[in-house]
């Protein structure tokens, strides 16, 4: 059970394996299944059990993590989650068909070649080829990281939502600098429809070039964006349950600073691109458990390479 489980700084350094994971091997989830605590996953009933409560009115503060030694094991899993969390709500997940964990600093992945025609084939003659090859240009991983300076002392009486709040927004900084690297990705060599002014005209057109894929999903510039949704054409579109702004081909418009001003991307999201990482945001975790917070780094190593180059074509504006 989650209450007789010892909490260690090792939990942090198992290979292969996180603190979460390491925590629901001790204490299965599957466990709670129509209990009370059955929404609640390894990490959060740790909180549970030593009554942390790290958002709502009775929010706790954070020094309430460095009660005991064992509660103190629990806030690098808490800081972890928090900028992952901002990390998470970027544009990254609407526009990545696939992602791969890559344990070297280059990755090599397989392209096809499908270039004939899909038609009957005569009797007795061979059926034309889509040649799957071991790519022969290698990914190289970046990476990304910030530095987070905050000594105990200025933190320790900090509501831990307010502090949360702080830490998801290096999240979302921290993915805004991946997902430009993405964006080049997907504009690099992509078919491109240049025109002089962007136009609902020019639009239709991007979704048109679009054959065997869909064009699930436009990229956009803020200030591109915002001409898009002012188009006289899209007065009646609709947004979706998540508020997402839906065009009236079936296209989501992603608005995101990665992309360039002058370049609109059209995308088929379930094929396009390949998101590759050596592993998730990677934390230091004894000084934050140690309470020695200056210098503390969050990083991720990741690079991008597009699937199907005929799932991405774009609009440049001249």
């Amino acid at each position: 059970m989650y209450n007789d489980i010892k909490l260690e700084k090792g939990m942090y350094n198992l290979s292969g394996k996180n603190f979460t994971s390491v925590l629901e091997e001790l204490d299965p989830s599957a466990a709670y299944i129509g209990t009370d605590l059955e929404p609640l996953d390894a990490f959060e009933r740790q909180l549970k059990r030593y009554n942390i409560k790290v958002n709502g009115e009775n929010c706790d503060r954070v020094e309430k993590f460095f009660n005991t030694t064992d509660t103190a094991v629990l806030f690098p899993e808490y800081v972890k989650r928090c900028i992952s969390k901002g990390f998470d709500e970027t544009v990254l997940s609407s526009v990545t068909a696939a992602q791969t964990i890559c344990e070297s600093s280059q990755y090599l992945g397989c392209t096809m070649i499908d270039n004939a025609e899909y038609e009957t084939t005569a009797q007795a003659a061979s059926f034309p080829v889509a040649d799957v090859r071991e790519g022969t240009t290698a990914v190289s991983l970046e990476k990304f990281g910030r530095v987070i300076n905050a000594s105990y002392e200025a933190i320790r009486k900090q509501r831990l939502e307010v502090f949360g709040v702080m830490l998801r927004s290096i999240g979302v900084k921290l993915a805004l600098s991946v997902v430009r690297k993405a964006m080049a990705v997907l504009a690099r060599d992509a078919q491109s429809i240049t025109v002089s002014s962007l136009t609902y005209s020019s639009l239709a057109e991007l979704y048109g070039s679009f054959d065997c894929f869909d064009m699930t999903t436009i990229i956009a510039n803020p200030a591109a964006a915002s001409v898009i949704a002012a188009m006289e054409q899209l007065s009646d579109t609709r947004k979706d349950a998540d508020g997402k702004l839906i065009l009236p081909f079936g296209s989501e418009l992603v608005k995101t600073s990665a992309v360039d001003e002058n370049i609109i991307i059209g995308i088929d999201r379930n094929y396009a691109l390949e998101f590759i990482t050596s592993s998730g945001l990677v934390l230091e975790t004894d000084k934050l458990i140690d309470r020695q917070l200056d210098q503390i780094t969050v990083s991720i190593s990741c690079g991008f390479r597009k699937i199907i180059p005929e799932a991405v074509k774009k609009i440049t504006i001249s």
